[in-house]
């Protein structure tokens, strides 16, 4: 649960700048639908991105924790059969 809101907190602190710079560089009115669907479908590519990011560093620290974990068996193993 600490994770999911961690996450929510990043993506709001993510979105804030990024609609501003939005505004501010492109001259995106967020007051009309079609300045609305800009915003929308960009930030949804962002979400996609990160979301792409997030699924590879799980993915990264799943199997180097699978790997740290056999070796650490391996080694008590070793450590019980010389006693």
């Amino acid at each position: 649960m600490d994770l999911i809101q961690i996450l929510l907190i990043v993506i709001i602190g993510m979105f804030i700048p990024f609609l501003g710079s939005l505004i501010i560089m492109f001259d995106v009115s967020p007051f009309s639908t079609d300045g609305l669907l800009t915003i929308a479908s960009t930030f949804g590519y962002f979400l996609l991105i990160f979301g792409l990011e997030l699924g590879v560093v799980y993915v990264y620290f799943y199997s180097t924790n699978a790997i740290a974990q056999k070796k650490i068996d391996k080694e008590v193993d070793k450590r019980k059969k010389k006693e």
